[in-house]
């Protein structure tokens, strides 16, 4: 599935916007997309995670409305426009899809950056929504959404306060807009998450992975040339459900923080070194099996002994592949060159340990990951959340048709939904396009 360009998804978005309002929109902004290339289930963990931006972004039209109402209507949603005063909004009163979109104004007034004097409230707006990022996919849709309106209420709140600078303007105040649209999901929309989309979405480098230390979100680009490589980064949307709000999500996260707890540090990646080595890692495993049998860890509900190992398992070994991950990348080198095929090795070590310690693949996933590979992947896993959502597949470049038409029949022949295949390329942050 290829991505729009900015011209065609512009121009159409303001052609939606004038036909429901009947005048031009005030700005239209844009945000990407994500793919994770390695580091899943770690940001919430204290880990670094790797992730790159698509050129498949969620734009959105706005025009400010002087009431302090949002007010919101989405090409993918049926219904029409849904509308919530800012005023009025608290954490749990809201529902729907609208959350995502007004969570942002409302985290933003929340953390003082609307502008003018303290507890000023973020303008209101009217917002219309068209997104090329598949939805369910575990893309970050949600993520992209938010990011777009965080721009636009960003540009917005300067329109109104001409002396404030605009946060977009620097990585620094991209990274408190990031703040703000992770408070947003966590708090408005209700999903538990760890913040690497939203950081991913507003501080992207085109052509690069964004390594991000999901401790203080510090960042780095580190500039990747897959296709100068001989190679691309396929993304396999299985199509099946993917929804991290049905409690699988926090049932985890709840084991990492009592395995945490017990062992007396913040976060699971807080037990291991800066520079890991596999020494660390059987040092870590052996305090953790110490701290069992003293009988030191209080298990939640839901877990034993062997499932919150599995977790710790998981964070630590991920952790130190992400450490690994880093080391490879050179650009304008040959597909043999043996750093592509360890990250290979890498993304498969990565696929079984989320499907065997993590416990977070399906079906679906699995069938994906292993037809990628038996067609010629040098490496497939899962990203994203997991339960559903996507696999993703480093390949060569004349293997992409091949590969994708073997996950294709195979998924045919289980009789799994037909799948969708996008290419992954480092794209650039949200923006601003009119």
């Amino acid at each position: 599935m290829d991505a729009p360009s900015a011209h065609e998804a512009t121009a159409a978005i303001r052609e939606a916007f004038v036909s429901a309002h009947g005048f031009q929109p005030w700005g239209i902004f844009s945000a990407p997309g994500r793919v994770n290339l390695i580091g899943e289930h770690v940001d919430y963990n204290g880990g670094t995670v790797v992730p790159l931006a698509l050129p498949h972004r969620t734009y959105v039209a706005v025009s400010p409305r002087a009431d302090g109402v949002v007010r919101a209507a989405s090409a993918q949603e049926n219904g029409g426009a849904e509308s919530v005063s800012l005023s009025q909004l608290t954490p749990g009163s809201l529902s729907g899809w609208l959350t995502y979109v007004a969570g942002v104004p409302w985290a933003m007034s929340q953390a003082g950056l609307a502008g003018g004097d303290d507890g000023q409230i973020a303008p209101g707006a009217e917002i219309l929504v068209d997104s090329a990022v598949p939805l369910g996919a575990g893309l970050s849709s949600s993520a992209a959404l938010e990011c777009s309106v965080a721009l636009a209420v960003d540009s917005l709140c300067t329109r109104d306060h001409p002396e404030r600078d605009l946060l977009a303007a620097t990585d620094e105040g991209r990274g408190r807009l990031a703040a703000a649209c992770i408070r947003a999901e966590n708090e408005i929309a209700g999903a538990n998450t760890g913040g690497m989309d939203q950081s991913i979405s507003l501080r992207a480098h085109e052509g690069s992975v964004l390594t991000i230390d999901c401790r203080d979100f510090s960042s780095r680009p580190i500039s990747i040339d897959i296709a100068g490589a001989g190679l691309a980064l396929l993304v396999i949307d299985t199509r099946a459900p993917h929804r991290l709000a049905d409690g699988q999500y926090a049932h985890r996260r709840s084991g990492c923080d009592a395995a945490a707890k017990a062992l007396d540090v913040p976060t699971l990646r807080d037990v291991l070194p800066e520079d890991i080595t596999e020494a660390d890692l059987s040092t870590a495993f052996e305090t953790w099996e110490n701290t069992l049998r003293r009988g030191e860890v209080v298990i939640p509900e839901g877990h034993d002994a062997d499932s919150l190992t599995g977790l710790v398992r998981h964070v630590w070994t991920e952790v130190f592949r992400v450490e690994q991950c880093k080391t490879l990348f050179s650009s304008n080198v040959a597909a043999e060159n043996p750093a592509w095929l360890r990250l290979g090795e890498l993304l498969d070590a990565s696929h079984a340990s989320l499907r065997d310690d993590y416990q977070v693949s399906c079906p679906e996933l699995d069938l994906a990951v292993d037809a990628a590979r038996e067609a010629g992947a040098l490496g497939a896993r899962m990203t994203g959340g997991g339960f559903g959502g996507s696999a993703i597949a480093l390949v060569r470049a004349e293997d992409v048709a091949a590969v994708a038409s073997a996950v294709d029949q195979q998924f045919r022949a289980a009789g799994f939904n037909r799948p969708a295949f996008l290419e992954a390329v480092p794209s650039e942050a949200a923006r601003r396009d009119v």
